[in-house]
């Protein structure tokens, strides 16, 4: 079996060269790196240039601005194998997590996509902390134990990315739920292997996090998945809203119930939180105590960009194509 790695970038100095050192260090190396650049502005593009030169299988595609959908279809069409394996910057790789994907292909030829599994980068307190805010917990599955479907850790024929017309390629994220739905959907079969490992670096910051968290509510309603995420916030935030209004009107003083039933809200998600990761995460009684206000505080910010992205979609997308339909009915007419 032959296979080639695509891996879309954009803007990752910061990050690239871990991902290529392990690719390259891989038991089971792929026979080819495509890498698509969606229009870096900084030193990405020349520092896969320096990889290039010392004689490593990598190709590089400049596709100017390209979102990642369209750098994974760019990088899968001019891919030179049959299978296709997928995984993204700021990701680093075990060392045989391309082997392992390989092997569990090849002991079944009925099998069309395999699933590796991943791990967050907890290095540190606040991303340990923002890993139990907002990571899934591994789970079973069929009897195994796992993490859900992580495009960033996959290997499939070419075949199924064909069929499904590859990626969406207007999302900036979300773009890769899809495309695993529509494979799936398509009828073919996949299984999982969770000894094929990657590592995800999460975002360092509150303020990082929250920036990439608007992005993710935008792109999750324009994927049609707003009942997987932003619809429950929503309405929790809508009867908050409405008992402020009301107490505003009644009693100015009833406010602070209000926002004692916030904090109460967010203590009682922390809890859950923290609970359902203890086997990943072990601590003490004051570790967690401590985690706990740090998730709360992650959980307000994953809210307030849940939130913000909704507005966004609403007036940036939903509008805009209320205006163009109105527009084209008018012509029409």
């Amino acid at each position: 079996m032959k296979v080639s790695i695509v891996v879309p970038v954009r803007d990752e100095e910061h990050s690239i060269r871990e991902l290529l050192d392990s690719l390259l260090a891989q038991t089971r190396p792929p026979d080819e790196i495509v890498i698509t650049d969606g229009g870096s502005v900084d030193a990405t593009p020349q520092i896969i240039e320096e990889y290039i030169h010392k004689g490593a299988p990598v190709r590089l595609i400049r596709a100017g601005a390209a979102l990642p959908g369209r750098g994974r279809n760019l990088g899968a069409a001019q891919a030179s194998h049959e299978w296709i394996g997928f995984t993204d910057a700021g990701i680093r790789l075990a060392n045989n997590w391309l082997e392992t994907l390989i092997a569990r292909a090849e002991a079944d030829d009925s099998i069309d996509v395999v699933y590796g599994s991943w791990n967050p980068v907890t290095n540190t307190f606040f991303k340990q902390c923002a890993a139990i805010a907002y990571v899934p917990p591994p789970s079973s599955h069929n009897g195994t134990i796992t993490r859900p479907r992580f495009i960033a850790s996959t290997l499939l024929r070419r075949e199924a990315w064909q069929k499904v017309k590859g990626f969406p390629e207007d999302l900036r994220s979300a773009e890769d739920l899809i495309f695993m739905d529509r494979v799936e959907a398509a009828g073919y079969r996949f299984v999982f292997e969770p000894r094929a490992q990657v590592h995800w670096d999460l975002r360092p910051t509150l303020w990082s996090t929250f920036k990439r968290f608007v992005v993710y509510s935008r792109n999750n309603i324009r994927a049609g998945l707003f009942r997987q995420w932003q619809s429950t916030i929503l309405v929790r935030y809508g009867v908050l809203l409405a008992l402020a209004l009301a107490a505003l009107i009644i009693e100015p003083r009833w406010i602070e119930v209000v926002i004692a039933l916030w904090l109460l809200m967010l203590v009682a998600r922390a809890v859950v939180s923290i609970r359902r990761n203890l086997i990943c995460y072990p601590a003490s009684f004051v570790q967690n105590v401590a985690r706990g206000v740090m998730v709360m505080s992650l959980l307000a910010v994953l809210d307030a960009a849940a939130i913000i992205g909704s507005i966004q979609w609403l007036l940036l997308d939903c509008f805009r194509w209320s205006r163009k339909a109105a527009v084209e009915a008018g012509n029409g007419a």
